[in-house]
């Protein structure tokens, strides 16, 4: 596989106003200090300084930052560095961003919208560079393209950058917008803002914005504190944001100071393509350079996954759970929202107040029923009846105990209906053995569930009610799901919700539900095993554990969240899982991974005819929305990566 991840670097040089020897050799410290950067950005006009003022109309100053601007060039070898220099092309100064790469000066990106208003008066020294394209200038006897239609590529890498400058990231038009059009996945921006009250925030909101709506990397670089303080104060503050995420971000540091991060082309590339409405901009001219990605070009699985070790890329082990516990308590009472809003607005549309749910006790159907309750709150007449359907000797005392109390407390009403006589009289009629024949003996298994189906939809009949469905969206990836049993209903509220949620919710719920009893309950669930308690209890205790028999959850949620939200490759995601979780032996991820894929691909058909339910979030598998697959793909070319 190729790799896509670029280490990126914002550099803050310790400088003085006016000294372009010390500031040269400050920045050649830097660079030599990062071989492993991929781009490394420093600050707006960083070989002079920005706050050089009126000196800027002094030819010495200029000249001596033209020399410098050859020195630093032939000392970035290894890395593609972008520094800030004033530069006369013609008759008008330029405020310039200057690309070196392979020890030359590969291209001058002018600034395009010039400031001057308030604090900022650079009209006074330099001209825009809007209409400077398709042009060169000579620098050291070699002519090099300048203007503000130039992206910089790495033919190997697949790294494309753009350049802006300060000012042209707050206006409506930026340039790095056309630039990412054009085809541009690195955005770098040299500036120099001063620090005021509020406008760090606001700064941080932009750059995410920026590259959320671009699908980019965004390296930005503002100038530190050593600018001349004469009446502003200047904070050095670097941010590294990717696709609307902030990766890193530092202020007022100790100077000289780096910022890195690695940013991931893959996910930038696939969001590109999948959002169809990214149309391609203007054309620009485009110059090669060397921006190497972080380790071999074309690693191993276990090479790319100690590219992410070595370089301290977080890789989160549960991508559909925020870490933070007030966002994911946020996040689970925002999903609730969503969920019960969908089921009330069925109600609504449908006139069908009764409610028709089963209750394992399990973490699935707990959900669900939570989801009615809260429907209850929107629409007071929705009557919600629930129905535990217990099969003796499968069914432990844990669960059963669960069930019943959990129904007391959020439904209506509570039914009890033992299934084993149905169930016995249908195996009977078949021909099977009544009791289970061991491992594979789906027949068995599968007419409990089928049997707890046929019953919720007989008593929705009787009652003109509406089935509402429990099973959620990890079960759906995996086929973990007995077709035209626990696979059906009339709403599937669960439908979008991943296993590794679905127990955050519940747990979430628990503390904020302001009942005891049911926080209790709640807990109780959550800490239970998963099982669909479909062969025999040992000892009235749980023998069927899920995770047993199709792998860890949380592996299996995150295979799922790759291969869907980013479109990975088995090998990239697997790498991305022996990051995440570096204690569990490499041979089991890819187990794992490999029956995830088996598993993904065989069981399709049963995703392509599944009932509505509300989409919460940007993974889900609706035939009718996110995912359309062929139910006979080969998953041949997939498992051969692992």
């Amino acid at each position: 596989m190729k790799n896509r991840l670029i280490q990126v670097a914002a550099a803050v040089p310790d400088l003085k106003v006016g000294d372009v020897d010390y500031n040269t050799e400050s920045i050649i410290a830097i660079i030599n200090s990062q071989p492993d950067a991929g781009v490394l950005v420093f600050p707006e006009l960083c070989i002079t300084g920005y706050t050089c003022a009126d000196l800027f109309l002094s030819d010495i100053l200029v000249q001596r930052a033209s020399e410098a601007l050859l020195k630093i060039a032939s000392c970035a070898t290894s890395v593609t560095a972008v520094v800030g220099v004033p530069l006369i092309v013609d008759n008008n100064l330029y405020n310039c961003a200057a690309v070196l790469s392979g020890g030359e000066v590969k291209a001058i990106i002018p600034k395009t919208f010039i400031p001057n208003y308030k604090e900022f008066y650079e009209m006074r020294w330099f001209a825009s560079g809007r209409d400077l394209v398709g042009r060169t200038i000579n620098i050291g006897g070699k002519e090099v393209p300048i203007g503000t239609d130039i992206l910089l590529e790495d033919l190997s890498s697949g790294a494309v950058l753009g350049v802006e400058i300060c000012e042209d990231l707050w206006v409506p038009d930026k340039p790095s917008t056309h630039a990412a059009l054009a085809g541009a996945n690195i955005i770098v921006n040299l500036s120099a803002s001063d620090e005021l009250i509020g406008k760090k925030e606001y700064r941080t909101s932009l750059v995410k914005q920026q590259s959320g709506s671009c699908y980019c990397a965004y390296i930005y670089v503002s100038c530190g504190a050593m600018e001349s303080s004469t009446d502003l104060v200047f904070s050095g503050h670097t941010i590294i944001a990717q696709n609307g995420s902030l990766l890193s971000e530092s202020i007022f540091p100790t100077y000289p100071h780096v910022e890195t991060a690695l940013v991931d082309l893959a996910t930038i590339n696939h969001d590109r393509i999948k959002q169809n409405t990214f149309e391609n901009g203007k054309t620009y001219r485009r110059v090669e350079v060397q921006l190497k990605p972080a380790g071999v070009s074309e690693p191993s699985i276990e090479e790319l996954a100690d590219v992410l070790k070595r370089f301290d890329h977080f890789v989160a082990p549960n991508p559909f759970v925020p870490a933070d516990n007030n966002e994911r308590d946020a996040r689970c009472r925002q999903i609730l929202q969503i969920q019960a809003n969908g089921l009330a607005t069925r109600v609504r549309s449908t006139g069908i107040k009764n409610l028709v749910i089963g209750i394992s006790g399990g973490l699935d159907s707990t959900l669900a029923l939570i989801v009615c309750a809260e429907a209850r709150k929107l629409i007071p007449d929705i009557h919600v009846i629930a129905y535990t359907l217990p099969n003796r000797g499968n069914t432990s005392e844990l669960t059963h105990t669960n069930a019943d109390r959990l129904m007391s407390l959020l439904a209506d009403e509570s039914h009890e209906i033992a299934i084993e006589e149905g169930v016995n009289l249908h195996l009977t009629q078949l021909g099977h053995e009544l009791s289970y024949q061991g491992e594979g003996d789906v027949t068995y298994e599968n007419a409990q569930a089928r049997m707890r189906t046929y019953i919720l939809m007989d008593a929705a009949n009787m009652r003109g009610g509406l089935v509402v469905g429990t099973g959620d969206l990890s079960e759906l990836a995996l086929g973990w799901c007995t077709y035209n049993g626990d696979h059906m209903s009339m709403y599937a509220v669960n439908s979008s919700v991943p296993k590794t949620l679905v127990r955050f919710i519940c747990s979430s719920y628990a503390e904020f539900c302001g009942n005891d009893e049911l926080r209790e309950v709640l807990l109780s669930i959550c800490d239970t095993p998963i099982t669909p308690e479909l062969t025999p209890t040992k000892n009235d205790q749980i023998a069927q554990k899920t995770e047993d028999l199709i792998g860890r959850y949380d592996l299996n949620d995150l295979f799922l969240f790759y291969t869907l939200r980013y479109g990975f490759e088995p090998a990239r995601t697997v790498a991305y899982a022996m990051r995440a979780y570096p204690d569990v032996p490499s041979e089991n991820i890819r187990e794992t991974a490999r029956k995830f894929y088996k598993r993904f691909f065989s069981q399709q058909f049963k995703r392509s005819c599944l009932p509505d339910g509300p989409k919460v979030g940007s993974v889900t598998l609706s035939p009718r929305g996110d995912w359309r697959m062929p139910s006979d793909a080969s998953v041949s070319l997939w498992l051969s990566e692992i």
